[in-house]
């Protein structure tokens, strides 16, 4: 079988790519070019994101593991496609006092969409497309649905970051790390002589100021309480997330916690650890994975943040493609923007964008 392996110049892609080999199928490697080149940006940007003015450095790593395994590796540009589905949703996002996630953005639009289909355009011939992510793909012969399931090493499961692929896209992926830890593909590494055995993970899509990203300008409104009193300043919305207790600048008798915005008049509300605390909430712009949706109340779990256990919820389906989520245990710092991935059996069953806690 011909399968392109997404090529990231770190050791999980590279172990995949090593494996393949070994198993006797021809591999291709490639890499996706996603840095802006256009624009200046001033920021102290660390070699350890995703989105670097650094990935030349990946793209040349990538290339020497290629040339080490004796398979072809491209370059595919597109950094066009990530500004347009990954950066401009996280500015816009921002704008309007929400806190996005580009790391899902760029799975479904960019990395499991737009990169094969620069490789297909470009004549590259492949039956399949394999990452290193740590998630695995099953195929579910009585359902005729394509599901994804929590990688065995729940400290590095990446499930929730893949929720919003769908089944025409699971249905070409592979990913071989699903059913390993990251202990286990280290030593992969070693044994195949990898150079990048013990390269870091990456940290984050940006390790610069977000402000490099969205380009606003200072706007001074006030940090308020929910009863309306005024306790500072600061100097724009998109500065600050739901849940962040530091670099707020306010004196208060305990440490204070940003609870919400009013975009309309610029304000950071703010409050004490307790008023963080939701029952639920609303999700929209849902993608359904192992079912193709829901007609009436169920239970499951449920996680709203990529670190966390899931957590046991009821799902109420809504009017306008929109769910209600209850908890059984309140969340704390439920951000509008990110994203609710619900689970049966660690195996995803749908998600949706957040709209507003309840």
């Amino acid at each position: 079988m011909k399968i392109l392996v997404g090529m990231s110049g770190g050791v999980d892609s590279s172990v995949v790519a090593c494996m393949l080999k070994k198993q006797g199928h021809e591999v291709i490697g490639a890499t996706m070019s996603i840095w802006d080149k256009s624009t200046k940006f001033n920021g102290d940007i660390h070699a350890d994101s995703c989105f670097s003015p650094h990935e030349e450095q990946d793209i040349e790593t990538a290339k020497e593991i290629c040339e080490k395994l004796d398979i072809p590796y491209y370059v595919l540009d597109c950094s066009a496609r990530y500004k347009q589905m990954v950066l401009e949703n996280f500015k816009q996002e921002y704008k309007a006092g929400r806190t996005p996630n580009p790391c899902v953005m760029c799975n479904s639009y960019v990395k499991f969409n737009a990169l094969p289909e620069e490789a297909a355009a470009q004549g590259i011939e492949f039956d399949k497309f394999a990452t290193g992510h740590y998630s695995q793909i099953l195929f579910n012969t009585q359902s005729g649905r394509y599901e994804i399931k929590r990688g065995i090493d729940q400290t590095k499961d990446q499930s929730y970051f893949l929720y919003r692929l769908n089944q025409q896209q699971l249905a070409h992926v592979l990913m071989p790390l699903g059913d390993l830890t990251k202990k286990q593909v280290r030593e992969l590494a070693v044994e195949f002589g990898l150079p990048v055995s013990e390269k870091p993970d990456s940290q984050d899509f940006y390790s610069g100021d977000i402000n490099d990203i969205l380009q606003n300008e200072p706007q001074i409104g006030n940090f308020i309480t929910r009863d309306g009193k005024i306790l500072g300043q600061h100097k724009g919305i998109w500065n600050y997330t739901i849940g962040q207790r530091r670099g707020m600048g306010i004196a208060a008798e305990r440490p204070l916690y940003v609870l919400g915005f009013n975009k309309d008049k610029n304000e950071v509300i703010v409050g004490f650890e307790e008023e963080c605390q939701s029952s639920g909430l609303i999700a929209a712009n849902l993608n359904w994975s192992a079912i193709s949706g829901i007609t009436e109340p169920m239970e499951c779990d449920a996680k709203i943040r990529s670190s966390q256990q899931p957590t046991a919820v009821k799902v109420i389906p809504l009017e306008n493609d929109k769910i209600e989520v209850r908890f059984f245990a309140s969340q704390k710092a439920i951000a509008p923007g990110q994203s609710v991935v619900l689970y049966q059996n660690d195996i995803i069953l749908g998600g949706g964008i957040i709209e507003k806690s309840l």
